[in-house]
């Protein structure tokens, strides 16, 4: 009796139950398997991994070799040539020898007959000026202060007078003395008689006064001019002769500052 109670009781076993647990089991060893033996990597594996690093490189070679040939294009285009890579006529300072040079020395000290020789006529030297003494390198606008250029009176030399009377080529010198006559009227009589002989004493003293400070004003905008700006550098100093401007007959004006001149209006007739 109890064996054919046996008997039915495994008869009655879920045959699903059963199909479900060998799957599993099966599904263990295989994964016990695959951590104890791997499978190995074939050739074909490794072609296909190098073929996608290789993929890889190529695309990041193409966006940088079009990014540096944009670059290139749009700086030649917007400078006219003037690139790194087209070549340059005037490098930025950073890319100069002498301007790494400027930075570990003092200030040069050159007489006027040095100075002339930074003129721009030698391409292989700076262009150098001069104003009211002092020096400053200019080669950053070689067009202008260099031959054929519009501003050459300046270079070589301390030109301070020319800056003031307007006649580049007459005045390249810095003798400043008598420039004020240029913003002195004329004497007439017919007109100084409105006033008496110490009236007109004190006018001209004063109209003189007024005539210097413009030199001045006019002379300093020239000098801030060069030394604020960054294009160019500060050199050193012209070494003054001795005994200056004793040592030379003084200068008349200029035929372009005199013809400025105008005569001395009586208060009143402004208009007239």
């Amino acid at each position: 009796m109890a064996d054919s109670d046996t008997s039915a009781r495994r008869r009655k076993l879920d045959p699903d139950a059963v199909k479900a647990k060998l799957e599993e089991i099966d599904r263990d060893v295989e994964t016990e398997k695959a951590h104890k033996n791997p499978r190995k990597r074939t050739v074909q594996d490794r072609l296909d991994d190098d073929n996608a690093y290789t993929s890889l490189y190529l695309d990041i070679f193409r966006v940088l070799t079009f990014l540096f040939l944009a670059s290139c294009g749009l700086s030649y285009l917007i400078s006219g040539g003037e690139t790194l890579f087209w070549g340059m006529s005037n490098p930025p300072k950073y890319l100069q020898a002498d301007w790494w040079k400027k930075q570990f020395r003092g200030p040069i000290y050159l007489t006027p007959a040095e100075l002339a020789a930074y003129d721009g006529t030698d391409p292989t030297k700076p262009i150098y000026l001069a104003i009211n003494w002092t020096i400053y390198d200019v080669s950053a606008n070689r067009r202008t202060y260099g031959p054929g250029g519009s501003y050459h009176y300046f270079a070589g030399c301390d030109a301070a007078r020319a800056y003031v009377t307007g006649c580049f080529a007459e005045d390249r010198t810095p003798d400043m003395r008598g420039v004020e006559e240029m913003f002195l009227p004329l004497d007439d009589p017919a007109v100084d008689r409105h006033w008496s002989g110490a009236e007109l004493a004190q006018l001209r003293a004063k109209e003189r006064a007024e005539a210097e400070k413009k030199v001045h004003e006019g002379l300093a905008h020239w000098v801030d001019f060069f030394r604020n700006n960054p294009k160019y550098d500060f050199v050193g100093y012209v070494k003054k002769p001795e005994g200056w401007p004793g040592t030379e007959p003084r200068r008349p004006l200029c035929e372009a500052a005199a013809k400025g001149r105008k005569r001395r209006v009586v208060p009143g007739q402004e208009g007239h």
